[in-house]
């Protein structure tokens, strides 16, 4: 058995959480768990803005440990590792968790863990699915990246996909101001476009049929801001016709790595914040059916940001004797397949 306490603080949330690896069920492996929205305070500006992020890690992270311990009925001895987001994110935000994991880790006199934070997305599945067994084909679709790879283990990624310039949870969040909904984004365009006619707004569909893998979303951006500006289609209507046209190209680009993935895959895997729309995951589990596939996919609350994923990412690691020294730096940018091969694009993410 494994007690890890888990920091997350890549971007707008401030989360900890205590995990126990032994734990058979969801509700034994998370022990405790808090996590501090920002929406409030990022609300007025339509998006995260990294100096106040920043500054709301620092004055909630270190009191959040503490109620986090409290809950779980534990110290911070009995934990047996610390794990923090190291990266990707606002550095800003990745420097207040790691610091602070470093800081429990020295006075405790317990190794530390830095985890990326993708990998955390990665592995999150396997921590409401016990039974999800490697290799599986990845669809990893949050506000800042999106990506296809496969996971043959901790550690060991392929990259068969990414965007060429905006994630999808980008080009939500920016439909959502386009049609003045408000932050965050996501969840909003999601409950207006049930309300709206998915055929009624002619939308482009990037890259659909061209034959790669990779995603791209700038266009279709455009297109809404187009269709808005018209001032002839209701925002449901909009926001529905956005929704379809977004799923559609991330089935056709998912159909393509399911066919390019070495073969033997357990399962089709979506998480990140966007695999909380229940959209697109019907239109996955319809596509990975089609392939013979189960889809697997974490509940709607550890879709988001939140620290059991991070402490299940470094329960795994750990479990495997990896560690990491107090000397190991934050890094805003960090790659799950470091080798991947580059694609054209100035905005590519990982």
């Amino acid at each position: 058995m494994a007690l890890i306490l888990g920091i997350e603080s890549s971007c707008d949330e401030t989360a900890a959480a205590v995990i126990d690896s032994n734990g058979t069920t969801l509700k034994e492996r998370i022990v405790a768990q808090r996590i501090a929205s920002q929406d409030d305070a990022h609300r007025p500006y339509g998006g995260v803005v990294p100096e106040i992020a920043a500054r709301a890690h620092v004055e909630v992270l270190g009191p959040m440990v503490g109620a986090v311990l409290a809950d779980a009925g534990l110290t911070l001895d009995d934990m047996d590792a610390i794990a923090a987001t190291a990266g990707p994110g606002l550095i800003g935000g990745v420097m207040v968790g790691l610091v602070t994991g470093k800081a429990l880790a020295m006075a405790a006199g317990k190794p530390l863990i830095a985890v990326n934070h993708l990998e955390g997305h990665a592995l999150s599945p396997r921590l409401a699915e016990p039974s999800l067994a490697y290799p599986y084909l990845l669809l990893l679709v949050s506000g800042g990246h999106c990506q296809i790879l496969e996971v043959a283990g901790v550690g060991q990624y392929r990259r068969l996909a990414t965007t060429i310039d905006d994630a999808l949870g980008e080009a939500f969040d920016k439909t959502a101001k386009i049609l003045g909904l408000g932050y965050p984004g996501g969840p909003a365009v999601e409950r207006l476009a049930r309300e709206g006619d998915a055929k009624a707004v002619p939308l482009p569909r990037p890259l659909v049929g061209s034959g790669e893998p990779h995603f791209s979303f700038a266009g279709l951006k455009s297109a809404v801001m187009r269709a808005k500006d018209a001032g002839i289609h209701a925002d449901a209507d909009i926001a529905a016709s956005f929704q379809q046209a977004a799923l559609d190209c991330v089935v056709d680009r998912t159909r393509i790595a399911l066919g390019a993935a070495t073969p033997g895959m357990t399962a089709l895997v979506v998480a990140g914040g966007v695999a909380a729309n229940a959209a697109l995951r019907a239109a996955l589990e319809a596509l990975a059916a089609q392939h013979g596939l189960p889809l697997v996919a974490p509940p709607p609350k550890l879709c988001t940001d939140n620290a059991a994923m991070i402490g299940w990412a470094g329960a795994e690691r750990f479990a495997l004797g990896y560690t990491d020294g107090l000397d190991v730096a934050a890094r805003p940018r960090w790659p799950l397949d470091a080798n991947a091969a580059p694609v054209r694009g100035a905005g590519v993410k990982g």
